[in-house]
């Protein structure tokens, strides 16, 4: 049941798609969608984490540094955690491994409702992350070699795109809990407990994805004839390195992957902060009461986020149809965009109405390129090594992202911490207009990327 149908290619992709491809469809978009909603309610909750953990107001240049260090160390463990379940789904199945890493993210993602200090916080997001990490390549590798091929780049874009409920799911959670804190109903600064209780459910997921989720027919078929990679852990890794294309692919691919991930977690995702410090400026300068500015701001970055969020399904939309002509030219534009947008709203964000509109151009550039890689990735390798090669690209960019996120708080505190006396949002602005250079990195390696519009998938 899991052997794509020999539909008519020119028919739409939808009516290529047998009741199986729609379940695993939408069982990984539902892995992917947890994934997502779980990443974006930490950073919705991370600032009030810490400000409750920490005992320092969220303006504070050391909370807003050490908020990167728990970042940091969240994508070092969602790094970590990719770069293991992707070999581990090339020698053991993708659903398997994907079962597994849904307990893992939503297990210590419910933990963390219980941290009473800053370092049992960071350990839990660390081991969430291990968890997180796993699910893009595996939820990948596995729509890619269920769905006929007529319907890949639209199952893959819309996995990405689908993504996008998530965290439009986590700013609504967000918005629920401060009105449950503003009525009274649960502790003033406690929100951020519910918002992390919330995300261990998906391990209702595993009661599906045990009892129907089957490996896809090529994978199945490598494992019943014995070609699967044998060895430790490392040896799928050690099959990529081995042959130039893959190993040229592996270094292309991560580089791209690398670009957008630094882009969104060491750069945009620190545009909550710099809202926190300007709406509050914003609603001070107003004449608004000291005691209704702290919910009107809450209420204002939900809002911001919310478009934040339509802007990354308007844009991975745009990339999925644009991806039909041809994957490095969509890439151009996606990186090419993100660049000039994610400059000119660091620089000019300064009021809650203008960070409507401009969270919602910065998140369509922005996370344009994320529906790239779930289509372009496992177009870069063989059955035997998707899993592998995919998560290696997509996760190596969580460490760059959080190299970038020390690197990030360098320059806030170091480099630009002299200009906080004037202004506090200027370090926060001139840091991540420093980072916008990252995306030229990712139009430069377009010029060695292989294009892969209208080929097989390597290995079919």
């Amino acid at each position: 049941m899991s052997t794509p149908t020999t539909s008519d290619p020119a028919a739409p992709w939808y009516k290529q798609m047998n009741g199986y491809h729609w379940f695993v469809l939408i069982v990984a978009s539902a892995a992917w969608f947890f994934d997502c909603l779980d990443q974006r309610l930490f950073s919705l909750a991370r600032v009030p984490a810490l400000v409750e953990l920490m005992k320092l107001p969220p303006s504070s240049p050391d909370l807003q540094a050490f908020g990167k260090v728990v970042t940091a160390c969240f994508l070092i463990g969602w790094g970590v955690g990719g770069m293991i379940f992707g070999a581990l789904g090339d020698k053991y199945g993708r659903a398997k491994m994907l079962t597994l890493t849904i307990l893992i993210y939503s297990a210590f993602t419910g933990l963390s409702y219980f941290s009473r200090t800053q370092l049992d916080f960071t350990i839990f997001r660390f081991l969430t992350g291990v968890g997180v990490g796993g699910v893009f390549g595996l939820a990948v590798a596995l729509i890619a070699e269920t769905v006929p091929a007529g319907a890949r780049v639209q199952c893959l874009g819309l996995l990405q795109i689908l993504s996008t409920i998530g965290n439009l799911a986590a700013g609504f959670a967000k918005i629920g809990i401060d009105s449950l804190e503003a009525a009274g109903t649960i502790h003033a600064g406690s929100g951020w407990r519910w918002m992390f209780l919330i995300g261990a459910a998906p391990a209702l997921m595993i009661i599906l994805t045990r009892k129907y989720l089957k490996e896809p027919a090529a994978w199945q078929h490598l494992k019943d004839t014995d070609q699967l990679p044998k060895g430790s852990i490392f040896a799928p890794y050690a099959g990529l390195v081995a042959d130039a294309r893959w190993r040229k692919n592996l270094i292309v691919g991560a580089i791209i992957a690398s670009t957008g991930v630094v882009g969104l977690w060491a750069i945009g995702e620190y545009a909550v902060d710099l809202q926190k410090v300007v709406f509050k400026q914003h609603f001070e300068k107003a004449g608004l009461a000291p005691d209704k500015i702290a919910a009107e701001v809450n209420y204002a970055i939900s809002t911001a986020y919310l478009w934040n969020m339509l802007g990354a399904a308007a844009g991975m939309t745009f990339f999925t149809n644009i991806a039909k002509w041809g994957r490095r030219f969509a890439f151009l534009l996606g990186f090419g965009s993100a660049l000039i947008v994610t400059f000119l709203v660091y620089w000019k964000m300064s009021d809650p109405v203008a960070a409507r509109w401009m969270m919602f151009l910065m998140g369509a550039a922005q996370l344009s390129v994320f529906a790239g890689f779930a289509i372009y990735l496992p177009e870069l390798f063989p059955n035997k090594l998707r899993s592998t090669g995919t998560s290696f690209c997509y996760n190596l960019g969580r460490f760059a992202a959080a190299a970038g996120s020390f690197f990030s708080a360098t320059l806030t505190t170091k480099v630009y911490g002299r200009f906080a006396a004037e202004n506090p949002a200027l370090p926060l602005r001139y840091a991540a207009m420093t980072m916008c250079v990252i995306f030229l990195m990712g139009i430069f390696v377009l010029i060695f990327a292989p294009e892969t519009k209208g080929k097989p998938l390597p290995g079919e």
